[in-house]
């Protein structure tokens, strides 16, 4: 067993755990972490969209309950039913486009300097956000109707671009266009369940021939890693945007962007 491979692994899924969900940006996080520790074999690309889905499984685990009563309660309820149909209207954007153009997008745009240049313009972005932000008018999800669905499914779709940010474009579209910090960020996290799960399933099944037996417990580790961080990240995220702004994010994105800009210059 080599170590040093299963502690890159552990240590790929837990910067993938940590990044996913806060607006920062996991697509740059990765590709750097990557290049830093070597883990550019024929199998990585696979590792790392396989260890996506410890992610997402891991707001599935905080969200348990809301989502059994939503399944539970979507044939008859009014209520379960708006949120589920605000969820579909809010993912479509993204999943339309990203059928549209998602060899272009591998192909062209996942570069480290186009996601130094993200990243940086993504941190700008957010501090304009935040510096025009005003009392909201939606202090809950529930309480969305499905024309603010329909446009943070638009901001999601922007995050096709590597290194936006996915969380970072749904929780700032929902500030900007009148949101709670709070229902912003509850609202992305289950955004994200089914467009992390259709993509994450769709690149699978794109590079399935690069998953080998061999590899499974390499996967295993990184995936387990990525579940608890993230489980981490989104709690800790939950706890944080109550009360700050994300300023503090937008700082961290343009230092770390350029930073990027000058590693791999």
């Amino acid at each position: 067993m080599d170590t040093l491979l299963y502690l890159k692994a552990l240590l790929l899924g837990i910067i993938e755990g940590l990044t996913e969900f806060l607006p920062i940006s996991s697509t740059g996080h990765i590709i750097i972490a990557e290049d830093l520790l070597g883990f550019n074999g024929a199998s990585s690309k696979t590792f790392t969209i396989v260890i996506q889905l410890g992610a997402i499984l891991a707001v599935c685990w905080h969200y348990r309950t809301k989502l059994f009563s939503l399944a539970r309660t979507l044939p008859s309820d009014a209520g379960s039913q708006r949120f589920a149909l605000n969820l579909l209207i809010a993912f479509i954007p993204a999943a339309a486009l990203g059928l549209l153009f998602h060899k272009t997008i591998k192909a062209h745009l996942f570069t480290p300097f186009n996601v130094a240049i993200a990243l940086v313009l993504g941190g700008l972005v957010i501090l304009w956000i935040e510096w025009r932000y005003r009392t909201p008018r939606i202090e809950s999800m529930e309480q969305m109707r499905w024309s603010d669905a329909l446009k943070i499914g638009l901001c999601q779709a922007v995050s096709l671009i590597p290194g936006t940010s996915r969380a970072g474009a749904t929780i700032m579209g929902g500030l900007f266009f009148g949101l709670s910090r709070r229902a912003a960020t509850e609202f992305s996290f289950f955004l994200a369940i089914p467009t992390m799960f259709a993509a994450t399933l769709y690149d699978l099944y794109k590079n399935w021939d690069a998953l080998h037996s061999q590899d499974i417990f390499l996967i295993a580790a990184g995936f387990s890693a990525a579940f608890l961080s993230a489980l981490l990240a989104v709690k800790a995220l939950l706890a944080f945007v109550s009360n700050h702004s994300l300023r503090l994010f937008a700082y961290y994105r343009i230092v770390f962007g350029a930073l990027v800009l000058i590693y791999f210059w």
